[in-house]
């Protein structure tokens, strides 16, 4: 039997993830929009294919610097909170990627601290950032509602993989019903990269990607635009 406890975890993590949340995610598109123009990603199989393996790179990189901020906030280690946030924002190699994660990281922070849902050691780590991008304020929120660190970890990977499905689904375009089969079809892919990102040691961590670091530059000054990055 599910507990009261249980229960209450997984209605702060639908809460979360939600695509309601006000943080702007909706905007962007991290680099798909360019793949469409470019053909790149023009029907479902293409984009199982994209989303796939941008979800490789965030298994090398993101998926696993968020795991570290899991820890480190609920050890309230701030050293370490600091460290791998500097080491993230070091890491977005585009002016888009880097505005993305700021303006998201902003705004769920701001959330946060109107809700009231963090205690007073949580909000001094984090008042100590210089700049706080996306993965940092979703470690912050997720200890600050109690979520499990397995539970957080899958919840930010689904909400990835969601906005870009629903990219596609306007974008490319695809209807309601196959951007709903592509999302359960990249389930066990969610499920092997919150697996890597527990268990990479950090002399394995990596955002090698200069195909999507292209892409993003040329996002930066493509003639027609609908998403921010």
């Amino acid at each position: 039997m599910v507990s009261e406890k249980q229960n209450t975890e997984l209605l702060r993590l639908f809460q979360l993830v939600s695509p309601s949340l006000p943080i702007g995610a909706y905007t962007y598109s991290q680099g798909l929009e360019a793949a469409i123009e470019n053909g790149d990603v023009k029907d479902e199989e293409s984009a199982h294919a994209w989303i796939a393996e941008s979800l490789s790179i965030v298994a090398d990189f993101e998926a696993p610097i968020f795991w570290r901020l899991l820890k480190a906030f609920s050890n309230r280690d701030e050293k370490s909170v600091t460290c791998w946030t500097e080491r993230f924002l070091a890491a977005r190699d585009t002016n888009e990627f880097r505005a993305e994660t700021i303006q998201m990281g902003y705004s769920l922070n701001k959330l946060v601290l109107d809700l009231r849902i963090a205690d007073k050691s949580l909000q001094k780590i984090m008042s100590n950032q210089a700049e706080v991008p996306l993965p940092t304020a979703f470690a912050y929120a997720a200890i600050a509602l109690e979520i499990s660190h397995e539970a957080a970890m899958l919840g930010l990977l689904f909400s990835i993989v969601e906005n870009q499905v629903l990219v596609c689904v306007k974008s490319v375009p695809l209807g309601q019903v196959s951007g709903q089969r592509l999302l359960l079809s990249l389930h066990p892919k969610i499920e092997t990269v919150a697996h890597r990102a527990q268990n990479l040691p950090d002399n394995e961590l990596s955002n090698w990607a200069p195909g999507l670091s292209i892409l993003s530059m040329q996002h930066e000054v493509q003639y027609s635009r609908v998403y921010r990055s």
